[in-house]
């Protein structure tokens, strides 16, 4: 089977990579397990091929309708379409955002539904879809109410994958990711890139800045935990999604605080020194409409799971990214 991820080249889109080539396999149309024999990687930049023969790296505009019906053909049998332009991003440059996270992403879709058999489409959402006055608890079914354009191209995204769904050219999931944490390398332009900042900065001795209050609460999900959900959620059946293809993903609802004291009790107290409060209104205004816990009964009735504690999330980030290979 020949499997197409786009946003290859990115965080997610390379340790999804790897996994995939590590399992070797993944559900084919008919439910049953398919050799993966080519594993396509499109990005705006050069992924890493890993040194795979099942690896094609694909270069360029994944707004550009001819490369997707390029990239979907008739061998396409499943896809991950994680490319986007992040939350903070979107907000500053509204036509890029929706170019990448909504033109985009009807494009892959019309290209799937242009190759005529229904390949299995994972579409990755966000806590942004919510917003405004909210419950305690956001179940999968709370009315979406984004506050940010970001929000808004991701929730337009959600109900085009349903319906296409509906319609039958497609096999739709939604998978709406809490905020990763602790995402490696340096910090990008979304408005929650601080969750990984505060952790992974004073980690690598250096300092760092917290933008929000520290009652400030999250919902959020390690790298590995979000690999193991995506691959889970594509092996979802047709029939046990019903006819709502979305899921809000099991994860942590933790206040900033409590994410500092874990780093703390995890790395000691001359880690956590290394971290200073300036308020940016800006980006606690977007992070503040976002849902801080979330009702995850249905993920887990799928055999959806998030992380155990944050300290399990900072653990497994050290062991991860931060312990060299044997």
């Amino acid at each position: 089977m020949k499997v197409l991820i786009t946003g290859g080249a990115g965080f997610l889109g390379q340790k999804l990579a790897r996994a995939l080539l590590a399992r070797g396999t993944l559900s084919g149309a008919h439910g049953t397990q398919q050799k993966i024999d080519q594993l396509v990687l499109a990005d705006v930049v050069t992924a890493n091929d890993f040194g795979d023969p099942r690896v094609r790296v694909v270069t360029g505009d994944i707004a550009d309708a001819g490369l997707l019906r390029e990239l979907v053909d008739a061998d396409t049998a499943s896809v991950f379409h994680l490319a986007a332009i992040v939350s903070g991003q979107a907000e500053a440059d509204f036509d890029l955002g929706m170019r990448i996270n909504l033109d985009a992403s009807r494009l892959l879709l019309e290209a799937c539904r242009a190759a005529g058999h229904k390949p299995r489409v994972v579409f990755t959402s966000s806590v942004a879809v919510y917003g405004g006055q909210l419950p305690d608890v956001v179940r999968d079914d709370t009315a979406l109410n984004p506050q940010s354009s970001y929000g808004t191209q991701k929730a337009i995204g959600e109900l085009l994958l349903n319906d296409f769904s509906r319609k039958g050219f497609v096999d739709g999931r939604v998978l709406r990711l809490p905020t990763i944490s602790v995402r490696p390398g340096k910090p990008n332009k979304a408005a929650s890139s601080f969750a990984s900042g505060i952790i992974r900065e004073p980690l690598n001795g250096e300092q760092a800045i917290c933008p929000v209050s520290p009652s400030l609460r999250l919902w959020l999900l390690s790298p590995r935990r979000a690999i193991a959900a995506l691959i889970a959620g594509h092996e979802l059946s047709a029939q046990a999604l019903g006819n709502s293809r979305t899921i809000n993903l099991p994860g942590l609802s933790v206040s900033v605080a409590e994410m500092v004291a874990a780093l703390e009790k995890v790395a000691g107290p001359e880690v956590t020194a290394r971290i200073t409060f300036a308020p940016d209104p800006a980006i606690e205004r977007i992070v503040q409409s976002w849902p801080g816990a979330w009702d995850v009964s249905r993920a887990r009735a799928l055999g959806l799971e998030g992380d155990a504690d944050f300290e399990s999330v900072i653990r497994s980030h050290i062991e991860d990214e931060l312990t060299p290979a044997k």
